[in-house]
């Protein structure tokens, strides 16, 4: 899969493109869909198949930290796009420049000029151009006058449910692990590199394995017990925390894991955190003795549910 960014990069001028638009956030069942079905047009026009993002999402630019929280980074996007048989990922900056487009210069001189589109597959509900005055409508109307045709990408429900990165976003923070899992085919994750904390876990026996989080807003928060996979495929039980550590006075969100039954160094290593139970909020505790008390508790709890949905999952296969 190639990865564009800017479009004074992009190469399609000559063949053309089977074009998707939108933020593609969590890459959810309802975006698998839109992608199986792009994937089948391209095929069938003998065209690329291609993905438009932007980086900002269009609401982090526009509202900053009040923005909704991120599912993924764009390298996770990626990694999940290049899984759904995306040829190309074509980055797009959004940044003032971009935001005064007129939603006319955006299709002529951009889908048009510069990607040639033959396909676009794009929601009914799609907004686009300066004042958000280009719609799906004029994308119809542009279609026919450049040749090109537009699709409505419908949405999918589960159980009447739409699915959608809000819903997740909406189960995240409800604590519904399960309908968030079922919204995104696949468990919630967080991927992200193991980075030299201050040290402190393991001064009261809990070391932890710190990931970044290169992000402005989580859309969990607390204390979960979660499976950890390395980087060599083998994966572990552990307890995590995300936040910022008030105990410490600590002011950026951070995530903490701590492995069970864990000797490995791992600086350095990518691994990925799949939050499969919410344990608890993450407190201001008074001393480091009732943090450390806590945590032993964080940490049987976590065990008895990663046991029992062992247990469950052995007596539902057989």
């Amino acid at each position: 899969m190639q990865l564009i960014r800017g479009f004074n990069n992009a190469s399609f001028q000559l063949s053309g493109c089977a074009l998707t638009i939108g933020n593609f956030d969590g890459v959810h069942l309802g975006h698998q869909a839109i992608l199986r079905h792009l994937r089948q047009k391209a095929d069938e026009l003998g065209l690329p198949m291609v993905v438009m993002l932007f980086e900002p999402q269009p609401r982090e630019y526009f509202m900053g930290k009040s923005a909704p929280a991120r599912l993924m980074r764009l390298r996770d996007k990626l990694y999940y796009l290049k899984q759904a048989g995306v040829d190309a990922v074509l980055v797009v900056r959004f940044n003032q420049q971009f935001a005064a487009l007129t939603a006319e210069q955006f299709i002529e001189d951009w889908l048009v000029n510069k990607l040639n589109v033959k396909f676009l597959s794009i929601g009914d509900d799609f907004k686009f151009g300066a004042n958000r005055q280009g719609n799906f409508a004029m994308l119809q109307a542009a279609g026919k006058q450049f040749g090109f045709a537009v699709e409505d990408n419908y949405s999918l429900c589960l159980e009447q449910c739409r699915i959608s990165s809000t819903a997740i976003r909406q189960a995240l923070a409800e604590n519904q692990l399960s309908l968030a899992e079922n919204l995104l085919g696949k468990p919630y994750r967080i991927f992200g590199r193991v980075i030299h904390g201050n040290k402190l876990g393991r001064t009261i026996g809990f070391p932890t394995a710190n990931v970044r989080l290169h992000r402005q807003v989580n859309p969990v928060k607390g204390v979960y017990a979660v499976k950890v996979r390395l980087k060599s495929g083998e994966i572990f039980d552990g307890v995590a925390n995300m936040g910022k550590r008030p105990t410490i006075n600590g002011t950026i969100q951070l995530l903490e894991v701590h492995l069970f039954d864990f000797s490995q160094n791992i600086y350095g290593q990518m691994v990925e955190v799949e939050f499969c139970h919410k344990i608890r909020d993450e407190i201001k505790f008074p001393s480091f003795e009732a943090l450390k008390a806590q945590i032993e508790q964080d940490v049987k709890t976590a065990k008895a549910f990663l046991q029992n949905r062992i247990i469950l999952k052995y007596k539902i296969g057989k």
